[in-house]
């Protein structure tokens, strides 16, 4: 019997929480190492960041960045662990994800990865300083109307989550204009985000060309398995194709919808999110509730996750 084939999807800023991590660290020592890595390349304790806080230095862009990559991967690395022959027939990642989805199949090294996750935050921060941003989740309400919002209030389309769940990124004049649309035009609900500027939207264009400079220098390797970028939401392999994405996903939208869409059509149902965190499980259910998606979000996860891929 063939076995399904299977996805890992990484989670983006947001998902970070005081704590993450800390579990893996301590029972496995490929976990530690990553964390210890880390620390010595950023040259400050991130680990403690993750571990122990305080809640608004992580939640500030430029540690929740790294903290994510490096709590994904270090999960991934228990994983890998302890069920060497899983390997994912594909990856994707929300955001700041892809970078942790491009790390763990090689494309990127660990090292690699964090430093161009350092400079993406760094840029991002800064430019989110400059621009008195904001965003805006919008629950309920289908694409049309919220594009129809967009380009009424001078918001944009930010992230296509769900069927019926999409942000907005924009000036803070745009936004609340843009609550206000939507709270008209009848969403279930409003949610203004807790983030630290108008991320993947024009005014992030100051990161993007930072960003561009930093990837030039960085060796990516064509990936082994699907691989979806955000900008596109369609399969690429070629190197260039996907370092040109990776600066161009700061002021461009997330396309999770047509991501998980693209990964049915690759004949993959059953996924394992990997990193802080269970949104993008919630998400996938509403996009597709027939897809199966298993979280190893803590060490106590795998045994959740060992038993239903036992079943396969």
């Amino acid at each position: 019997m063939v076995s399904p084939k299977i996805g890992f999807l990484f989670p983006g800023q947001g998902a970070q929480y005081v704590g993450m991590g800390h579990e893996a660290a301590e029972k496995f020592d490929g976990a530690r190492q990553l964390f210890q890595q880390a620390d010595g390349l950023l040259g400050y304790p991130l680990s403690q960041i993750c571990f122990q806080g305080p809640e608004d230095a992580l939640t500030r862009t430029l540690h929740a960045q790294p903290a994510i990559f490096v709590t994904s991967l270090a999960l991934l690395s228990v994983l890998e662990e302890k069920r060497p022959e899983i390997r994912p027939d594909f990856v994707a990642g929300l955001s700041l994800g892809e970078f942790s989805a491009l790390a763990a199949i090689g494309s990127l090294s660990f090292a690699e990865g964090l430093k161009l996750v350092r400079v993406r935050a760094q840029s991002m921060e800064k430019a989110a300083s400059e621009t008195e941003g904001a965003m805006v989740s919008i629950l309920g309400l289908a694409q049309e109307d919220c594009t129809a919002i967009a380009q009424e209030s001078g918001a944009e389309l930010a992230n296509l989550n769900a069927p019926d769940q999409f942000v907005l990124s924009g000036s803070k004049p745009s936004i609340e204009k843009a609550a206000d649309l939507a709270e008209k035009k009848g969403a279930k609900r409003i949610v203004r985000l807790k983030v630290g500027g108008a991320f993947h939207s024009s005014l992030m264009e100051p990161a993007r060309k930072k960003f561009g400079v930093a990837l030039k220098n960085v060796s990516i390797r064509a990936p082994q398995c699907h691989f979806i970028p955000n900008v596109s939401a369609r399969e690429e392999s070629n190197p260039e194709e996907i370092r040109s994405f990776l600066a161009e996903q700061l002021t461009h939208p997330v396309r999770w919808i047509e991501t998980m869409f693209c990964a049915r059509e690759k004949g993959v149902r059953r996924f394992i999110e990997i990193g802080p965190g269970r949104v993008l499980k919630g998400l996938a259910k509403r996009i597709d509730p027939s897809l199966e998606v298993f979280s190893l979000e803590k060490v106590s996860d795998l045994e959740a996750l060992e038993s239903a891929l036992e079943k396969v």
